[in-house]
């Protein structure tokens, strides 16, 4: 009696062509590359949220500026203190010798601020790119896979003359194995690419209303 064909994900992906396990090799290292953006962004978000609520109850703790922003120091941690400093820095830097301002001076700490923001903007979104590729494109990788698995399989049926389901079962197995880990691949990456993107947008957001707080602040005591 013949052995039974072993259909396991090992002997699909071992009796594969070297260009199917090519491309199975490519999407499984896209699908881990992924998931280690994923975790990454998930801990430095909430890293991000956590920092932002503790420095928000230090702004409006009521302390005074100049005192929170000698506590920060010239090397700020955090990313809402940096966007603080950048805004103070550039406040103090305004002042002529005499107490005076330099004109132009809410100007040039809104651009400061925004510089900053726009800093913090490019490390939160570091990382989705590669999610946003690998889930439009990991589908069509392992489409290509299974494309050519199958027209393997066709020309084997060819050689052998045979059209029987136990010889064209394994080759269009280890075909479609090539599609399924592309969509394994590509479905974590597009729902968290737009989980994260979504929560990146809220954090930037919460950056730029401190600023346009902040801003407010520091315009009140130039008009004054």
């Amino acid at each position: 009696m013949e052995a039974a064909t072993d259909y396991t994900m090992w002997a699909l992906f071992a009796r594969a062509t070297f260009m199917v396990k090519f491309v199975m090799i490519m999407l499984i290292g896209a699908s881990i590359w992924c998931w280690a953006v994923i975790v990454d962004k998930m801990i430095q978000y909430r890293k991000a949220r956590a920092e932002a609520a503790i420095f928000d109850r230090s702004f409006w703790s009521g302390e005074p500026l100049d005192e929170l922003f000698d506590a920060i120091g010239t090397k700020p941690r955090g990313q809402s203190e940096r966007i603080f400093a950048a805004g103070m820095l550039e406040w103090r830097r305004s002042h002529r010798q005499d107490g005076g301002l330099i004109a132009g001076a809410q100007a040039r700490i809104d651009r400061s601020m925004d510089v900053a923001i726009a800093k913090e903007a490019s490390a939160l979104q570091k990382g989705l790119p590669v999610l946003a590729t690998v889930g439009s494109t990991a589908p069509f990788v392992g489409l290509f896979g299974t494309v050519w698995g199958i027209m393997n399989s066709f020309i084997e049926i060819a050689q052998q003359q045979n059209t029987n389901l136990a010889v064209v079962a394994p080759g269009i197995a280890e075909a479609l194995l090539a599609t399924g880990l592309g969509l394994l691949a590509a479905i974590p990456a597009v729902i968290f690419y737009n989980k994260l993107s979504a929560d990146s947008d809220r954090i930037l957001s919460g950056y730029e209303a401190f600023a346009d707080e902040f801003a407010t602040i520091l315009s009140r005591q130039l008009d004054s």
